[in-house]
């Protein structure tokens, strides 16, 4: 075992502030990361503040994890140190279930290891994640970060990246396809990118006019303001594919509308329950709502590598490791465009 620095909370009603955590000796399998840049996601500020009822204390926050291969096990065949590598929202799971067996470790069937507030496989063992200056993970839970992508921009593809990403392949997005992004932010942003980079014909759809220009620049060939209803009901039973970015509750049935013949809305944002809908909105015509989270560790890498291809990066705004509790003031707010990434080098270590 060995200390590094990071930023904890140590409970619900308490900021965040410099903490020592442990962390494991290099395994056969393992790999050391020193922690470049790490994202600030939404869900670390809720999971911080114990909005969600399932917070374990101290917590130190962060599932977007980039930076440099320190050192690696005897057995690592895929990574070398100073390789550039990447850690998402998780570290582990049980690798022998179907779904694991199927690379689709996020839906693990016996215990999921998340990066923080979560254990490993012991279930005893916290988990802490990458407001810290190191960490050391499993080599099949490390991605490969190609030296072509500006290396902090990175970062958010390991959540915000890849729970768009991954829809979006599922329902082999492509050309031919009209595909609307509902809801521009950290999620809606990196939905645009990808879906004109698989060759769809990409919509955002947003209750802000004055978002509009800027999913333009990120991509988007029109844009749809849900608020409008005559423009929403000239774009009934037009698209092939939704994606749903919205974070929190609200009402469906307006997007339904939207989807034609065996079109899919897939939900990557609320967590909470969503308003009650007519059933015959899905039934005719032939419609459907599906949820989606995080991808596997194969589909995390082929994100990547797609990434590289397309040249594709988060939009981003540093900040500081020390302003980390003014950096959640502001996503509060939704002061930010698109995400949040610490620079690991301003981490306090006195």
């Amino acid at each position: 075992m060995f200390e590094v620095h990071a930023y904890a909370a140590t409970d619900a009603t308490k900021p965040l502030a410099p903490f020592k955590i442990s962390r494991r000796d290099v395994g056969a399998h393992d790999v050391h990361i020193e922690i470049l840049y790490s994202g600030v996601c939404h869900s670390d500020l809720h999971q911080a503040k114990g909005d969600w009822g399932n917070s374990t204390f101290p917590m130190v926050p962060g599932h977007e994890i980039v930076g440099r291969v320190k050192a690696v096990g005897s057995a690592v065949k895929k990574l070398k140190v100073g390789d550039y590598a990447g850690v998402g929202c998780m570290v582990d799971s049980c690798r022998e279930c179907e779904s694991c067996k199927k690379d689709l470790e996020q839906y693990c069937l016996v215990h999921t290891s998340f990066t923080y507030n979560g254990t490993e496989q012991d279930k005893t063992t916290p988990t802490q994640g990458g407001y810290s200056t190191d960490i050391v993970v499993e080599e099949r839970f490390v991605v490969k970060i190609s030296k072509k992508l500006d290396l902090k921009a990175t970062a958010p593809l390991l959540c915000a990246g890849i729970t768009t990403y991954s829809p979006l392949r599922h329902w082999k997005v492509g050309k031919g396809q009209k595909v609307g992004i509902i809801g521009l932010g950290g999620l809606g942003h990196m939905g645009v990118k990808f879906a004109k980079a698989m060759g769809a014909h990409v919509t955002m759809i947003t209750t802000s006019e004055a978002k509009g220009a800027d999913a333009k620049r990120l991509g988007a060939d029109a844009v749809l303001v849900s608020k409008d209803a005559d423009a929403m009901a000239k774009e009934a039973a037009s698209f092939d594919f939704l994606l749903n970015t919205i974070p929190v509750s609200h009402d469906v049935a307006p997007y339904v509308a939207l989807l034609k013949l065996d079109g899919t809305m897939v939900l990557v944002g609320a967590l909470t329950p969503i308003d009650a809908f007519a059933g015959g909105s899905l039934m005719l015509p032939r419609r459907t709502i599906a949820g989606s989270a995080i991808g596997g560790m194969a589909e995390t890498q082929e994100m990547m590598d797609f990434c590289a291809k397309h040249n594709i990066v988060s939009d981003i705004e540093m900040v500081d490791m020390a302003s980390i509790n003014e950096t959640y003031e502001r996503l509060v707010k939704n002061d930010v465009r698109y995400r949040f990434v610490i620079d690991m080098a301003t981490m306090p270590k006195g």
